[in-house]
């Protein structure tokens, strides 16, 4: 089995941290690179928290820092879900060293040392550092194969009526990405809510792995229960864009056309999914549908336990 190359694009986060540690426990993955990027809390939080995480997991990957501030405006944190530190409070050692550059110049120096299609760019934060290296330097676009997304709502959103949080945060630079004509696979609200953490569930990871799970464990047991949700657990948004790599068998998907609303009113931020063609234009993403949640939750729990 050959893994796939990827760049993973986070702003830790509790889901993100399951995320990463779901990356990291994965053959099917080769991850060349992590950036960070302001979002659930600051650039400060997440490039910390970003290195401990991989520290934990004793992977070489360098972790370098992105953008602390959207296209336009600043990033709003959610501090409510997230806690102060992005992860729920925790404590963890810290990681290695950032490594230096800039998140979107260390997205294109990994693209144009890649053959063409050899590259999986995964964005489960706003989605600043893609758009940034892809505007930047757009003859490098046929490097990249697929670009995962955990973003948006075809229905209501979860920051705003109409907005998902990331692509709250900067929809301009979500815009960017989804007109840049590579293939895109998006994880919306809708989606990501099939792939809620019970209590009990995570009561069960207690003790089965090592430092890594007891970390998942110990994040994940601090995520307030989601209200939106009816209180019966909370969403694992960022691990369902891991998973679609990893095993794509748990999930349904269609082609659709997708765009983001930049207007300065209500409606800022909302992905406008187009899910039976009702308007012209090209279908430029996957959207992801349905989930087996049963499978999914066995392979979170088994790959982290796998963990260190």
């Amino acid at each position: 089995m050959t893994a796939r190359k990827v760049i993973i694009d986070c702003d830790p986060g509790t889901d993100d941290a399951i995320a990463l540690f779901l990356a990291l426990a994965s053959p099917e993955l080769d991850v060349a690179l992590i950036t960070a990027v302001g979002g659930n809390v600051g650039l400060d939080h997440t490039l910390r928290n970003a290195r401990a995480l991989v520290g934990l997991t004793g992977k070489p990957i360098p972790v370098v820092a992105g953008a602390d501030r959207p296209l336009l405006g600043s990033f709003i944190p959610e501090p409510r879900v997230h806690g102060r530190n992005g992860i729920g409070g925790v404590t963890l050692p810290d990681g290695p060293p950032v490594t230096p550059g800039l998140g979107s110049d260390a997205i294109r120096e990994v693209l144009r040392a890649a053959a063409p299609g050899e590259i999986t760019l995964v964005g489960i934060g706003p989605a600043t550092n893609l758009a940034l290296a892809v505007a930047s330097e757009p003859a490098l676009l046929d490097r990249v194969a697929e670009i995962v997304l955990m973003t948006g709502a075809w229905a209501e959103g979860n920051v705003t009526p109409a907005a998902e949080f990331n692509a709250w945060n900067d929809p301009e630079a979500l815009a960017i990405v989804l007109s840049c004509g590579r293939p895109i696979t998006l994880a919306t609200l809708e989606l990501t809510a099939q792939a809620l953490a019970t209590p009990d569930w995570i009561a069960a990871q207690q003790g089965r792995g090592g430092a890594c799970m007891e970390a998942a464990h110990t994040i994940l047991a601090s995520v307030p229960p989601s209200p939106r949700l009816g209180g019966r657990g909370t969403p694992q948004h960022d691990a369902c864009a891991i998973a679609w790599l990893i095993a794509p068998e748990l999930f349904t998907h269609r082609a659709v056309h997708a765009a983001v609303d930049l207007t300065r009113g209500p409606g800022r931020g909302r992905t406008v999914i187009d899910r039976w063609g009702k308007l012209p234009g090209p279908r430029n993403a996957a959207l992801l549908e349905t989930l087996d949640a049963p499978g999914f939750f066995a392979l979170l729990a088994r790959r982290i336990a796998a963990l260190p």
